[in-house]
């Protein structure tokens, strides 16, 4: 269990390292993210972002350390965290079927949410609900879009986006920004990754900074 001071934490991790075929990706990684915040990670390609995400979604279990997601611990209490959405790295959907197709059958996985809410989400990120074309012709950004959509489409407390605006024009790293905001003025908490640092500093409150996996002590309070 937590301890009684992380109780305000969304998301915390503790001394959290992972090790694939002998090369470290995550080394003793311990931060917190408190409810209710936009937190950034950045850092190089291939410095260990993704793994991070996936390792507080639950995707992938640490070598050593702790996960715990509203209290509880990834891996133990729960297999996933609970009230989570999460788009990392490319999206992956059906390409034969229609964007609103392809959440409609991920929807229908735990039956929260109807197609009122699926209609409503493709709106708020861009997309035409009553696109019928197969994702397969999708640009990477309407792919893109797609994903932050499924993310959030079952009304989730937390909200991990990696490369949050990849393959977006200006107007739709726009829009993004600003659903993220308003979804934030929420209580929505988020942890976004980008190698844009100047596009996390747009909107987050705190920025970490990532390389050969290790979190740097030094970070940015916006």
């Amino acid at each position: 269990m937590t301890d009684k001071k992380d109780d305000e934490f969304a998301v915390v991790l503790k001394n959290v390292t992972k090790v694939i075929r002998g090369r470290t990706i995550l080394d003793d990684v311990s931060f917190q993210v408190p409810y209710a915040k936009i937190y950034g990670i950045t850092g190089p390609n291939g410095s260990g972002k993704s793994m991070l995400l996936r390792t507080i979604c639950g995707f992938i279990l640490p070598t050593e350390g702790e996960v715990f997601v509203f209290g509880e611990r990834i891996g133990k209490d729960v297999e996933f965290p609970r009230d989570t959405g999460a788009l990392i790295e490319r999206p992956g959907f059906l390409t034969y079927l229609s964007g609103k197709k392809n959440l409609e059958l991920l929807a229908s996985i735990q039956n929260k949410i109807g197609e009122e809410r699926i209609v409503e989400v493709l709106k708020l990120v861009g997309l035409d609900p009553d696109d019928n074309r197969p994702v397969r012709t999708y640009s990477m950004g309407m792919l893109q879009r797609l994903g932050i959509a499924q993310a959030l489409m079952e009304n989730p407390k937390l909200v991990v986006l990696d490369e949050l605006t990849s393959n977006l024009d200006r107007q739709g790293i726009a829009s993004i920004h600003n659903l993220i905001k308003e979804l934030n003025s929420e209580r929505v908490t988020f942890i976004l990754t980008s190698p844009n640092e100047k596009e996390l500093e747009r909107i987050c409150d705190k920025i970490f900074w990532i390389e050969n996996g290790h979190i740097e002590q030094d970070t940015m309070e916006m």
